[in-house]
């Protein structure tokens, strides 16, 4: 959520940046809704005002046994008018915060202006895509011959965009998640969470899937519970409603979850494979520090991030987002896109963002930097590190072998039981 001060001090800044990040982004309606409220709360406090002088003059009077019959007449006009009044504040408050939280974060100064993915800017490459002596397969054909991607049981378990893998497929997804979790504990300093994979409304609104992106959300029947579409909002919501000191900060998080999509604007896109999933694994990265630091966490989250793909040898590069393409809470992304020579072309696996205070505006998540400073809003940032199933397939597309086989990164061979390649079926 932006900061409504800045807004009335700045709306015409406030406004430009927004336009940034797509047509109809403008405050129209937060001013106009504004001014009807400031009436109001003006009207309101002057009534409010004279029915405390009347009070107290109906106490002297009565301290005087003078009559005070005009006063109770007026107090009896004031009270429905005042009722009304209140009422109309409320509703044109609740009008306003409509408003604010469905406009998204102001892009950092540092983001390129565009309207969609044609203005990302590359900001560096990592390894060499392979050259192969026999025509490259997607993911889903080498899946099947080796028998550990099994789309249609998971389609009839589930429906589209599910997948059941098996035997060594199975393991390769588990070798994945504990690799990246061991990787970013023991080396890059983040505590592991497991959280729950239900999440409420408040949690949600917290990090800016709601209400906004409802849509995309499987939610639960009988209860107001979602699933949740990334462990971003549990782990970011740790922190929510509490006044943090500067020492716990920064405060680095990291868990594997399952993560669940409708989604919903997805129709004819990657309907084939495990791109794009209803339900998918991911290793999440979180980091909550202190605003002043935010932007060089950033820089180590995606470094982070980054790393996992150079121990796995997968040539990937490293994309801003620009100001048109970013997620609705951010002010900075970089995604991560890994080669896939199935397709030959680099796709997304991993986004790493700082929304600044946006997030922590919506859990009232504030720190102190002493014991006599004022409370302000914590940053926070959020990262794949990285997202498990496109990893898998990452791996499918660049170890493949002529026989038909799939052969290990030298990494995940501890965890595969220092297995070499997957074989084909007979």
């Amino acid at each position: 959520m932006l900061d409504i001060k800045e807004i009335r001090a700045r709306p015409d800044w406030v406004e430009e940046r927004l336009r940034t990040r797509g047509p109809g982004r403008d405050l129209g309606s937060f001013r106009a809704l504004e001014a009807e409220k400031r009436t109001l709360q003006a009207e309101t406090e002057a009534l409010q005002a004279e029915r405390n002088a009347i009070s107290r003059e109906v106490g002297r009077r009565k301290a005087e046994k003078a009559d005070a019959e005009d006063l109770f007449r007026r107090m009896k006009e004031i009270g429905p008018r005042l009722k009304e009044l209140e009422s109309q504040l409320r509703q044109r408050e609740e009008a306003v915060l409509a408003v604010l939280v469905d406009l998204p974060n102001l892009p950092h100064a540092s983001v390129p202006v565009g309207a969609d993915e044609s203005a990302n800017q590359e900001v560096r490459r990592w390894g060499t895509p392979r050259e192969f002596s026999f025509p490259a397969l997607n993911h889903w054909d080498v899946g099947e011959r080796l028998g550990i991607l099994d789309f249609q049981a998971g389609t009839a378990l589930a429906g589209a965009r599910f997948t059941v893998l098996r035997g060594a497929g199975a393991r390769l997804s588990r070798a994945l998640s504990n690799f990246m979790l061991d990787l970013h504990t023991g080396e890059h300093g983040y505590t592991e969470v497991l959280p729950p994979m239900l999440a409420n409304a408040d949690s949600l609104f917290g990090t800016g899937q709601l209400p906004k992106f409802e849509e995309e959300l499987f939610a639960t029947r009988d209860d107001a519970y979602y699933l949740i579409p990334t462990a971003e909002v549990p782990l970011t919501n740790l922190v929510r409603e509490q006044i943090l000191s500067a020492s716990q900060l920064p405060m680095k998080l990291v868990a594997w979850t399952a993560c669940f999509r409708r989604e919903a604007g997805a129709a004819g896109k990657d309907t084939r494979g495990l791109i794009r999933q209803h339900q998918f694994d991911k290793v999440e990265l979180v980091n909550i520090t202190a605003p002043q630091q935010s932007y060089e966490a950033l820089e180590q989250l995606t470094a982070c991030a980054e790393e996992v793909l150079k121990r796995l040898e997968l040539p990937h590069r490293t994309i801003t987002l620009c100001t048109g393409d970013m997620g609705f809470s951010a002010a900075k992304t970089y995604d991560l896109e890994v080669w896939l020579p199935g397709q030959n072309r680099y796709r997304e696996i991993s986004s790493c963002s700082n929304t600044e205070a946006f997030q922590a505006r919506r859990m009232k998540a504030r720190y102190r930097s002493g014991d006599k400073d004022k409370a302000e809003p914590v940053h926070t940032l959020n990262g794949s590190g990285v997202a498990v199933g496109r990893a898998l397939v990452a791996i499918l597309e660049n170890f493949q072998q002529a026989d038909g086989s799939v052969a290990i990164p030298d990494a995940l061979r501890p965890y595969m039981g220092g297995l070499e390649r997957i074989a084909p079926l007979v």
